[in-house]
């Protein structure tokens, strides 16, 4: 055994295979992190560039230690079957899905216990996280509304069919009485579904359009009778703090008479807009970074409540008789319920079987709750 370069400590051949499986796994981070810049644009794509090279420091640490320590040229050794999986899934895909993938991957480096790593590289993989928390946020963001839709009509139509079926099922009646219920069930859940969420998303973006300033109150400032306090008034109505609001009040009134712009922090010709940062929107924001589309969440929801709606009705569309297709309408809601589950627990960066148990409870319990009252109604029609 020869020691560790820099170190007393002895290299064995576990030490080997171990950087040598370290040297993939970096390798195969930055591949991840340049497959994902391809998709992506300005900052968003340099932030991804800069922590490949990142990655690629790491790598070239353990091509080294690999290198001094046997004598040959640098072998990496096999990554581990997740940063495949996610270097596959960045090649074909690029979404805030393979973002949050990335950001748990970030989370469960092990070089804070690594031995033969340096203290720089642990500080450097705890940022690398916080960095792909930050883009994940972004992407989170800009599919709130629509994933919240589709994940809310995906389960919703799961469970909510998934009862009404067992309950008419319970209640004693016939296979082709619970097979039209079940289709009944689909298309008025989903389109109410869809009617409720364009409704919810228009009213969202009514409400924040609501919060912006007039759109005619940029042109009527300059001609007011006002000193900078009542100015500030405005300001700290929508959250501004007094002695800020002051001074920006103060700008923006020296500004609009001396025909100049405030730099900075808005523009004279948006003298009523506070700072960005404060929550209230801006006279050009519409609401669609922070609420998505109507028409989009309401197609999203359609679609998503009837794909999960059909799942318990298709054992019966298929002609199996009422018992085996109960028992497999409950074995493929659960196999769905538990794969929703799972994906909200990726994109919301917690872990998967937490998840995916929480919603398949939830979803059973309502189902046997409905059961039991169509068998308790069975019984007292009966």
């Amino acid at each position: 055994m020869s020691a560790v370069p820099g170190t007393s400590a002895p290299t064995s051949s576990r030490d080997v295979r171990r950087w040598r499986r370290l040297l993939a796994d970096e390798q195969y981070e930055a591949t991840v992190y340049r497959r994902l810049a391809q998709r992506r644009g300005g900052e968003e794509r340099e932030v991804l560039l800069a922590l490949a090279e990142a990655e690629g420091r790491h790598a070239a640490h353990w091509a080294a230690l690999i290198e001094q320590s046997t004598g040959a040229p640098p072998r990496p050794g096999r990554p581990s079957t997740g940063l495949r999986l996610l270097a596959l899934l960045a090649q074909r895909f690029g979404s805030v899905f393979v973002l949050a993938l990335a950001q748990q991957a970030e989370g469960r480096s092990s070089y804070g216990s690594e031995p033969h790593a340096t203290a720089a590289m642990a500080a450097d993989e705890q940022v690398h996280g916080e960095v792909v928390r930050g883009l994940a946020a972004r992407g989170r963001a800009r599919v709130s509304g629509t994933f919240r839709a589709a994940v809310f009509g995906a389960n919703d139509g799961l469970v909510s069919n998934l009862a009404l079926v067992l309950g008419v099922a319970g209640a004693g009646t016939s296979t082709r009485v619970v097979l039209l219920t079940g289709v009944s069930g689909l298309l008025a859940g989903a389109l109410s579904m869809a009617a409720g969420e364009y409704v919810s998303v228009r009213s969202q973006r009514e409400l924040i359009a609501a919060s912006a300033p007039a759109p005619h109150s940029p042109q009527v400032v300059g001609a007011l009778d006002v000193d900078a306090n009542e100015l500030a008034l405005v300001y700290r109505a929508r959250g501004m703090a007094e002695a800020e609001a002051e001074q920006h009040a103060a700008e923006q009134l020296a500004a609009l008479r001396g025909g100049r712009t405030v730099q900075g922090r808005g523009a004279a010709a948006r003298p009523l807009s506070p700072s960005p940062g404060l929550g209230v929107p801006q006279e050009d924001d519409d609401g669609d970074d922070v609420v998505g589309s109507a028409w989009a969440a309401a197609g999203s929801s359609f679609a998503f409540f009837a794909s999960g709606a059909l799942v318990p009705v298709l054992p019966f569309l298929v002609g199996l008789e009422e018992g085996a297709a109960l028992v497999t309408a409950l074995v493929l809601v659960s196999l769905a319920l538990l794969t929703t589950g799972a994906v909200v627990g990726v994109l919301s960066g917690g872990p998967l079987l937490p998840r995916g148990l929480r919603q398949l409870a939830i979803g059973l319990g309502a189902a046997a709750v409905t059961y039991l009252l169509g068998l308790l109604f069975g019984t007292a029609v009966g």
